[in-house]
């Protein structure tokens, strides 16, 4: 049995939450190591999806363009690494657009307070982004959530966080445009977050 399955049956029994402080403990001594594709949300340590798939890899690429052209040097742009949202989650959103630390957080990963954006891209994941992630990003006062469903073109936005859930929520076509709550200058047309439709002439 792999080290990640274990760790997932133990989370499921009743002892408890784990705290992103024994989660980092677990990782620093090696029960945890960085080719197991796991990530505390919520206090249990839970498996991301599969290997990414091209389509999924290739989005991350374009926002991470987008966000990176648009904003420069305002902000930093993560890829898939942590963000502590609270005690008891530390996921590892596809995209966290984050403030300037002089020390690139060296020091600490940042937390909620740093982070101006977080976006996910979903292919088989969307139901767990929409629902378990955005109700944790929600109660951790994320202010602006996107989720980008590859499969369907769209973009779901939210805003508005409660403990409960967020209480704004936008569906975005492809030809529909959006910009960060904290950059409104920062104009993205959804349709270039995706991938690019090929039209053929006979």
């Amino acid at each position: 049995m792999s080290t990640t399955k274990m760790l997932l049956n133990f989370t499921e029994l009743p002892l408890g939450l784990l705290s992103v402080e024994e989660y980092q403990r677990m990782a620093e001594v090696g029960i945890l190591h960085q080719d197991e594709q796991v990530e505390l949300i919520a206090g249990q340590i839970i498996r991301k999806m599969s290997p990414q798939g091209s389509s999924h890899a290739a989005a991350i690429r374009r926002a991470d363009r987008l966000f990176s052209k648009s904003l420069g040097k305002m902000v930093s742009v993560q890829k898939q690494l942590p963000v502590i949202l609270n005690n008891f989650s530390q996921p590892e959103p596809n995209i966290a657009v984050v403030k300037v630390d002089p020390l690139d957080y060296d020091d600490s990963h940042p937390t909620a307070e740093d982070v101006y954006l977080i976006v996910e891209i979903a292919d088989s994941t969307l139901k767990s982004d929409l629902e378990v992630k955005g109700k944790e990003y929600a109660k951790s006062g994320i202010e602006d959530y996107w989720v980008l469903d590859v499969n369907h073109r769209q973009l779901y936005v939210y805003r508005q966080p409660t403990k409960d859930g967020y209480q704004q929520k936008m569906i975005l076509g492809e030809d529909d445009v959006i910009a960060p709550r904290e950059f409104l200058d920062c104009v993205i047309v959804v349709g270039d977050l995706l991938r690019p439709m090929v039209t053929i002439n006979n």
